[in-house]
C-alpha cells in the first residue's frame, strides 16, 4: 500500500472541517429556534438568527463556495501526479486559513478575517499552479 499524499489528507480533513461546521450551524440553530424547530418541516417564518448564528451561517455559506474549487484542485493534481511542497503548502493554507476564518468570523473580527480568507485563496491557487 503506498502512502496517502498529504494533500490527500488534508481534503479529510477538510471534509470532517464541512460537517464539523454544518454540526454547528444545526447546534446553534436548535439552540435559538428549539427542538420542535429542529423537528418540524420548517414552514413557519422564524425571527432573524441571532449574531453568532448569523455569522456562523455566512461562515459556512462562505466555505461552501470555495470548497469545491480546492476538492477539484487537489483531485486534479492527484490525477495528474504533481504532488510537490508548494500543492502540500497550498493545501494547509486553505484549511487552516478556512479554520481561523471561521473563528474570527464567529468572535466578529474584521479585516483580520478577510485576511485568511485570502490565505486561504492563495492556497488555492498554489495548488491549481502546478496544472498550468
Amino acid at each position: 500500500m503506498t502512502p496517502v499524499a498529504g494533500e490527500l489528507q488534508l481534503l479529510g480533513l477538510s471534509g470532517v472541517f464541512v460537517v464539523v461546521q454544518i454540526t454547528l450551524v444545526s447546534q446553534l440553530s436548535n439552540r435559538q429556534y428549539g427542538l420542535r424547530w429542529a423537528a418540524s418541516p420548517r414552514d413557519e417564518t422564524m425571527p432573524p438568527p441571532d449574531v453568532l448564528l448569523g455569522r456562523t451561517r455566512r461562515a459556512l455559506a462562505n466555505y461552501l463556495e470555495t470548497y469545491p474549487v480546492f476538492v477539484a484542485a487537489v483531485l486534479a493534481v492527484a490525477v495528474a501526479q504533481r504532488f510537490d511542497l508548494l500543492t502540500l503548502a497550498g493545501a494547509h493554507l486553505y484549511l487552516w486559513g478556512r479554520v481561523a476564518y471561521l473563528a474570527l468570523y464567529m468572535t466578529g473580527v474584521p479585516l483580520v478575517r478577510s485576511l485568511f480568507w485570502n490565505v486561504a485563496l492563495l492556497g488555492v491557487f498554489m495548488i491549481l499552479w502546478r496544472l498550468l
